[in-house]
């Protein structure tokens, strides 16, 4: 069941017995409805997946591919794309997978990945698009079993050492990140669509305590920064949480002053920052531990979930701005249309509002030959790519 946003693994009534919550069940509750909308035309900028975990827990189960959350939100992407190509729409879906080591960002599906400058990809931030890795290598993918393949080359990539609590523990976040676009001419009203939609898949670090991992040297300089990060989240977390309960001018209901958001103290943060709280749709996983010795980072877990929870965004479209424009024109035709009809005058050729209207017309008409043109040449490679193996890095 759904309780506040956080999947309960019991149903009512029944005792714990060692028996956790079904993935199948966990997919089913969170991720089926926002990919549904993801396919009709929402198009907002993301579904934030973060898989917030302590190190305790395993994580194959939610990043890697036994059976867990990706592949089956890879599967079930698919077969909606395939159901949307029956009815003329195009798609195309690029992945990209990138880790953040020591705050430094690698490209684990690049070819040089692991060799000299790996960890020196730079952040920048686009005033529209939001933060984004420069020269990060994306990658076309036309099915489930190329995603599985890009998730195991950038897997093997990951940095991961022996811990005294896990042999395995992962050194650094990771965000696998798929991105679609959707392109269909609606034939009822003779007009173009295109809206770009990106899942982002989160994989987080474990918080460390030194005494309890016997980190020492390089192991303790990485726990330092994964917790660093860590922290960072949470108060970004908290900040955005306050703001969503703010008054409509920025300030809170006591008056005190605007909420700032430390997105920039950590690149983790960072990087999610259109994630946590700009234009997606977010869902957390806290995976936390029954057992006793693990009561504090259980509580801390759920406290993060709960102070989550708390966070409102309000996510738009992902309009192409070619396609926006076309449709704002002919909106801009229309009410012009119905001017020079209900006006009594008459209307001299010379007019200014026959003159707007003449010149929106003649340019929404470029805009729409240009957008079908680029359209059936998409189509037209999309195509090719199939019939030869496709293109997969970008």
């Amino acid at each position: 069941m759904l309780n506040n946003n956080i999947v309960e693994g019991l149903d009512a009534g029944e005792r714990c017995l060692g028996v956790f919550l079904d993935l199948a069940k966990a997919f089913d509750t969170v991720s089926t409805p926002l990919l549904l909308q993801k396919l009709q035309n929402v198009g907002v900028r993301g579904l934030q997946l973060k898989l917030f975990e302590n190190y305790l827990k395993n994580r194959t189960q939610t990043v890697k591919d036994n059976q867990g959350l990706i592949p089956r939100i890879c599967r079930q992407l698919f077969s909606r794309i395939a159901s949307g190509k029956e009815s003329g729409a195009s798609y195309r879906t690029e992945v990209s997978y990138l880790e953040i080591y020591n705050e430094r960002v690698a490209d684990l599906l690049a070819g040089g990945a692991g060799g000299a400058g790996a960890h020196a990809l730079r952040v920048r931030e686009h005033p529209k698009l939001g933060p984004y890795v420069q020269d990060l290598s994306r990658h076309r993918v036309d099915d489930l079993d190329q995603i599985q393949e890009c998730m195991h080359r950038g897997n093997l990539q990951r940095t991961t050492a022996s811990t005294q609590m896990n042999d395995t523990s992962s050194r650094s976040h990771a965000i696998f990140t798929l991105t679609f676009v959707q392109a269909s001419y609606l034939r009822h009203n003779n007009m173009p669509s295109e809206t770009v939609a990106k899942v982002h898949l989160v994989d987080l670090a474990g918080s460390e305590r030194a005494d309890a991992t016997g980190a020492t040297g390089a192991r303790l300089v990485e726990g330092a920064h994964i917790n660093k990060s860590l922290v960072t989240l949470g108060s970004v977390i908290s900040a955005l949480a306050d703001c969503s309960q703010q008054a409509p001018d920025g300030r809170t209901p006591k008056g005190s002053k605007k909420v700032f958001i430390p997105y920039r103290d950590s690149v983790l943060t960072w990087l999610l920052k259109d994630s946590l709280g700009g234009n997606s749709k977010t869902i957390m996983i806290a995976a936390i531990s029954p057992a006793d010795c693990n009561y504090g980072e259980t509580l801390s877990t759920l406290r993060y979930a709960n102070r989550a929870k708390n966070i409102i965004n309000k996510p738009t479209i992902n309009e192409d701005p070619n396609v926006k424009l076309i449709r704002e024109l002919r909106e801009e035709i229309e009410k012009l249309r119905k001017q020079i009809t209900l006006t009594t005058d008459p209307i001299d050729t010379e007019s200014s509002v026959l003159a707007t209207l003449q010149r929106k017309e003649a340019q929404e008409k470029v805009l729409t030959e240009k957008w079908t043109e680029k359209w059936r040449e998409t189509q037209q490679i999309l195509q090719v790519c199939v019939l030869i193996g496709g293109s997969r890095r970008y």
